[in-house]
């Protein structure tokens, strides 16, 4: 019996969802999305959306919280947002936004300049003291993730100083190091 699968989705005002044969499409005040799915059947009555397997077999079984959880971050995305704050730590690693052009100085001996997809907001915030942050805002929960997860890439934070590009609150394994 699939816990997550099982709940009904409670649409928020503001919130349109269309489901046709086979896909799946959420609109609302941040944008529109579309989601195609196989496997399960999804209702949308009286201001809910249910997701219904047809059988108990693995694949149904595993489908069926799946797609629950994609409709849930959908609805969640056009009606509030999501994001994503990355901070890069370390001497000399800065960050710089013009539009939707990220320009990253993380001790290469060139700037990765990162063109961002129009759906993404971007904010770079550089204080005296502070390490530079980089918040990413989106109505697409797998986008800013994937361009999260591209930023963190070019600079993993490593295990000895911590230096790199981390998430906001990551909490990272550090090692002791030499010791004599």
């Amino acid at each position: 019996m699939s816990r997550i699968g099982n709940n009904p989705i409670a649409i928020p005002d503001g919130v349109t969802v269309e489901v046709n044969e086979g896909s799946i499409v959420v609109k609302g005040k941040l944008g529109e999305l579309s989601q195609e799915f196989s496997g399960v059947s999804i209702k949308f009555e009286d201001g809910q959306v249910w997701v219904t397997r047809p059988s108990d077999s693995k694949e149904h079984k595993a489908k069926h919280g799946l797609y629950r959880s994609l409709i849930l971050n959908m609805v969640e995305g056009v009606s509030k947002g999501w994001t994503k704050e990355l901070e890069l730590v370390g001497v000399g690693y800065r960050a710089s936004n013009q539009g939707q052009k990220l320009d990253l100085a993380l001790g290469f001996s060139h700037n990765i300049v990162l063109n961002l997809a129009p759906e993404v907001k971007v904010e770079t915030n550089s204080e005296k003291g502070k390490n530079p942050t980089i918040k990413l805002t989106s109505h697409d929960k797998q986008l800013v993730g994937q361009i999260a997860a591209k930023i963190r890439s070019f600079r993993k934070p490593e295990p000895y100083k911590g230096k790199g590009i981390k998430f906001v609150g990551e909490q990272l394994r550090r090692k002791a190091g030499k010791s004599a």
